[in-house]
C-alpha cells in the first residue's frame, strides 16, 4: 500500500477530478493543487492558447514540470490533467509519491461533462466521442496501471465521490 499522505486523483477529461479534489481536500484537512491551473497560472495563459503556441509536446513538457514538483509535496490533493499519465516519468512520481485514485468515466459521460466547451484542445477537431474513444482506450491501461483505488465517476456528484474516496482511505490499514 502507498502512502496516503498525498492523493492523487487521474482520470479522463469530464471525469470531475477538479471538483472531486477540492471536496476530498476539504474533508481531509488538506491542501488542493490542480496541475493544469498551476501550468496555467505559471505561463499566464490558458492551455489552448499554450497547445496553439506551442502543441500538445509544449504544454506535456510544462505539465511534467509541475507533475515533479507537486507531487513532492506533503498531504495534498493532486488532480492532474487527463493525459498526465502519458508520460513514463508522471507516472513514476505519482506511483511512487502517494496514493493513486482512477476517476473512471464513461465516454457517454465525458460528453456530458465537457459539453461545447473551447477549452478542451484535445476536442477540437473532429468527432468528439471518436476521440474521447481513441484517448480511452489508449489511457484507461496506464490510469489502471498505477491506480490504488479506481471509482466510477458516472453517478456520483463531487462530494458523494469524494465521501467514498474518504470511507476507502479510512478503511485500508497504514
Amino acid at each position: 500500500m502507498r502512502s496516503r499522505s498525498n492523493i492523487f486523483l487521474i482520470g479522463p477529461m469530464g471525469a470531475g477530478k477538479t471538483t472531486v479534489g477540492k471536496r476530498l481536500a476539504e474533508l481531509r484537512g488538506m491542501e488542493f493543487h490542480d496541475s493544469d491551473h498551476e501550468v496555467e497560472q505559471r505561463t499566464g495563459v490558458d492551455i489552448a492558447f499554450i497547445f496553439e503556441k506551442e502543441g500538445e509536446a509544449g504544454f506535456r513538457k510544462r505539465e511534467k514540470q509541475v507533475i515533479a514538483e507537486l507531487t513532492g509535496g506533503h498531504r495534498l490533493v493532486l488532480a492532474t490533467g487527463g493525459g498526465a499519465v502519458l508520460d513514463a516519468d508522471n507516472r513514476q512520481h505519482l506511483a511512487g509519491r502517494g496514493f493513486v485514485v482512477y476517476l473512471r468515466a464513461s465516454v457517454d459521460h465525458q460528453l456530458r461533462r465537457t459539453g461545447r466547451t473551447d477549452s478542451r484542445p484535445l476536442l477540437q477537431a473532429g468527432n468528439r466521442r471518436e476521440v474521447l474513444e481513441q484517448l480511452f482506450t489508449i489511457r484507461d491501461p496506464l490510469y489502471r496501471e498505477i491506480a490504488d483505488l479506481i471509482v466510477d465517476a458516472d453517478g456520483g456528484n463531487a462530494r458523494g465521490l469524494a465521501q467514498e474516496i474518504g470511507r476507502h482511505l479510512d478503511a485500508v490499514p497504514g
